[in-house]
């Protein structure tokens, strides 16, 4: 009898339990151990910074649902991992053992690299929000309702050395379509601040078309923009970054005045997991084999933005490379059918395609582009706009959330739709 214990309880951990537990005998144990008692659609937290959803809608209280699959849960952080021994130590002061480690923790969000960064509420003392939880994104629609009464300038985008830019994007597009319906677009000047070398760069090097395509949608907005951004610091209403040129040479310093901020920050891995001897890089994210299973400890597997991939460039201002939800699904594939082979006496082969698809919201219509695999060089590469991606955002939203709740790890429409257009999970 195995004992699989899985950290977090995220869009990489849940389905990870449930495709174990499809594979594994009951004889085998499975235990889920996630800071909090509920799954959050992280995807839906730009909706719910505007008040298009609610905190309830997004969530999932997920002891039950993994009870009825008959796995564990224990709502309790992780503080320490003894590798060696095989042991966690919790926040709660109990103790858990296992014969394999599954890391699917997420990152620590780094705000502490630029001064002045978020979060605002929470006694982080500082000056801008986020909608990397749904907690961020709650306080931001706190201070957005108290904004309207009195609208103003709003800076949004991502801090040096962010990866995921896909939802900055997102949150920009979303905002200003609110404003437009609440007839106060006109109140408030909305200026984008990355550190992508370019509009649409999204830290793959772009994807397709997407440069000219969402340099064009920012216009039709009316958006300002600034990229090669290095925010340095952030005080209560202005924002400093410096531009670089191509070079990474100074290029121009700006002063941004604003009401309102959303700013993606860096990610580094958590900090139990970072601490472990010879599992991570020097950021914190696992160092793992094509396989998923870190370089250093063989019962350690890992999936998710904690995983440690490098840049798919240099570029002038420090990006990195956004791990996707379908990528994601693709890494805990992986996993779950090489613990089962291990634990039918059989090697490791299972390797994830990585292949990214993503459903951008843009409030009125949306992006979409798929990258096959994410990782250049790419045997597909597109991008594509039009407002049935807006539709199909809000269904994978319902999609997603009745898949945690059902515990059916690949349904029907991911394992023959979507292999119909050549997007598969595992390689063959």
């Amino acid at each position: 009898m195995a004992h699989i214990v899985i950290m977090g309880a995220g869009i990489g951990g849940v389905p990870a339990a449930y495709e174990l537990r499809e594979l594994l005998g009951k004889e085998h144990r499975i235990t889920v151990v996630n800071a909090t008692d509920y799954f959050q659609f992280v995807p839906s937290n730009p909706w719910v910074a505007v008040g298009w959803r609610e905190r309830q809608q997004v969530t999932v209280p997920i002891a039950p649902y993994l009870a009825r699959k008959g796995i564990a849960f224990v709502g309790s952080a992780v503080t320490s991992i003894d590798a060696p021994a095989n042991r966690l130590t919790l926040q709660n002061g109990s103790a858990l053992d296992y014969d394999y480690l599954v890391i699917t923790t997420g990152p620590k969000l780094s705000f502490a690299e630029v001064p002045g960064a978020g979060p605002v509420h929470g006694g982080g003392g500082g000056f801008t929000h986020s909608v990397c939880t749904v907690d961020h994104a709650q306080a931001f629609f706190a201070d957005y309702e108290t904004f309207l009464k009195n609208p103003g300038p709003v800076v949004i985008g991502a801090m040096p050395g962010a990866s995921c830019f896909g939802p900055a994007y997102e949150f920009a597009f979303i905002l200003d379509t609110d404003l437009r319906k609440r007839k106060l677009r006109h109140k408030v000047p909305i200026t984008y601040v990355s550190s992508e070398p370019y509009i649409g760069h999204l830290g793959l090097g772009g994807v397709g078309d997407s440069k000219s395509m969402l340099e064009s949608e920012m216009r039709n907005r009316d958006m300002k923009w600034i990229t090669n951004a290095k925010t340095t610091r952030v005080e209560q209403g202005k924002m400093f970054v410096t531009e670089l040129d191509g070079l990474g040479n100074v290029y121009k310093e700006h002063a941004l005045d604003f009401k309102l901020s959303m700013m993606l920050p860096a990610f580094k891995g958590v900090d139990a997991v970072a601490a472990v001897p010879n599992l991570c890089n020097p950021r914190g994210f696992v160092l793992i084999d094509e396989f998923q299973r870190s370089k250093a400890y063989r019962n350690i597997f890992s999936a998710g933005v904690c995983v440690a991939i490098p840049p798919v460039e240099v570029t002038p201002v420090a990006t990195g490379t956004p791990k996707t939800g379908y990528m994601i699904e693709s890494m805990v594939g992986a996993i779950a059918h090489n613990i089962a082979n291990e634990l039918a006496g059989q090697p490791a082969v299972a390797t994830g395609t990585w292949n990214a698809i993503c459903l951008a919201d843009m409030g009125d219509t949306g992006a979409v582009f798929v990258a096959l695999p994410q990782i250049p060089p790419r045997n597909v590469n597109w991008f594509k706009k039009g407002k049935w991606v807006h539709l199909a955002k809000i269904a994978f939203e319902k999609y997603f959330i009745r898949k945690i709740k059902t515990g059916n790890s690949e349904p029907v429409y991911e394992k023959y739709v979507l292999k119909l257009l050549g997007i598969t999970r595992l390689t063959q």
